[in-house]
């Protein structure tokens, strides 16, 4: 079974968008972390079909992306389109 959410994962996308080890709050951070859950949990969906909970959850997550998207969008256009090609989003 894949592993929800690893720490290793966590500390190292933190290290590659963040400006320094400890800078969790910044939006390219917040943006990668959900990206990453968001494919673990699409991962244990494909296996269990029925589990609604996490299906509403992943939901959430994605609706977050989305604002903080949004966001980042208004924010600096050129740094949003440098993150989405980086995170292959909007295939």
């Amino acid at each position: 079974m894949a592993e929800y959410y690893h720490q290793d994962k966590v500390v190292e996308i933190v290290a590659k968008y963040g400006n320094n080890d400890k800078d969790t709050g910044n939006v390219e951070v917040q943006v990668a972390l959900l990206t990453y859950r968001i494919e673990s949990l699409s991962a244990h969906l494909r296996i269990n079909k029925k589990d609604h909970s996490t299906r509403r959850a992943l939901l959430t997550m994605v609706g977050q992306r989305k604002r903080l998207l949004k966001y980042y969008a208004k924010k600096d256009i050129f740094k949003y389109r440098e993150l989405i090609e980086k995170l292959g989003l909007r295939k």
